[in-house]
């Protein structure tokens, strides 16, 4: 598979204070991002996990090593405006992304600043739109939105650019339960569509939900796997002062009691599924 972002060596660094005490923040990191896949990277407070996304979109610059975005070296800055065109970037606030008084024109800056001519802009607002559910609040101002259908415009900006790859840091993270499930629900259907999904996130049943799972720990790479590979380690994964999917805890409880549940049983409707198949 083709691969759409390689991290070469990557080492970031910042100043704590006047000082200039330097911090670490990511280490000596490395891996590959195939087009088409959903990777989630997932890490405590301070792993370094929203600066390593942040040197994928280059919102921030290598201190060391190197990150290549369709082959493009963020540190050039020549290539700034086409790097950002392939990695779409969403925050975890979406108030902070939001520009516009008006949903549409909102979903439309982008694709503008882009010099998009007006006919395509009106129909990738009109698909953004519909492709996050929010077709019928293009007219509405965006602080009459609760926080979930603020995030989908927000994703929906970034759509409309039509980039090959989407970053999402942390965007479930102010959200309630039921904003978080919207959020999930748009990302799988743009994955299905072909789109690169990386997500950063703290909560454990989301990244079960990924191809592929990166645990950071101290500005390194803990684990790297499929998510029943990574999740196999729950031990390991608590020793982080990390929880383990609902599922992953019940198998292992279930397991000393003598019970055999497959190790590929990662999320709640599976093992449901499996006890209602085992009774």
């Amino acid at each position: 598979m083709e691969n759409i972002i390689r991290i070469e060596n990557l080492v970031f660094e910042y100043k704590r204070d006047e000082n200039h005490e330097l911090i670490t923040a990511v280490n000596n990191v490395s891996f590959e991002v195939e087009k088409g896949s959903f990777t989630a990277i997932i890490g405590k407070n301070g792993s370094g996990k929203s600066t390593l996304a942040k040197n994928m979109n280059a919102l921030l610059l290598p201190s060391g090593g190197a990150v290549y975005v369709k082959g493009l070296n963020t540190a050039d800055e020549s290539k700034l405006w086409e790097i950002r065109q392939a990695a779409g970037m969403v925050f975890q606030n979406p108030d902070n992304q939001l520009v516009s008084s008006i949903v549409e024109d909102d979903v439309a800056f982008g694709p503008e600043n882009l010099g998009i001519e007006p006919g395509e802009i009106r129909r990738r607002v009109d698909d953004s739109l519909y492709a996050v559910n929010m077709y019928e609040e293009r007219k509405k101002a965006p602080h009459l939105l609760s926080g979930g259908q603020k995030q989908r415009i927000a994703i929906a900006g970034v759509v409309a650019m039509r980039p090959e790859c989407i970053i999402l840091d942390e965007p479930t993270a102010m959200l309630d339960p039921h904003g978080r499930e919207e959020v999930m629900d748009i990302i799988e259907k743009l994955h299905e569509e072909g789109i690169t999904i990386i997500l950063i996130t703290h909560f454990m049943e989301e990244a079960a939900k990924a191809d592929r799972v990166i645990i950071m720990e101290k500005g390194r790479v803990a684990l790297d796997g499929t998510p029943a590979q990574v999740f196999g380690h729950a031990e390991d994964i608590k020793a982080m002062d990390l929880d383990v999917p609902f599922a992953v805890e019940l198998a292992q409880r279930l397991r000393k009691r003598g019970f055999s549940i497959p190790a590929e049983i990662i999320n709640t409707q599976e093992m449901v599924d499996y006890i209602c198949k085992y009774k």
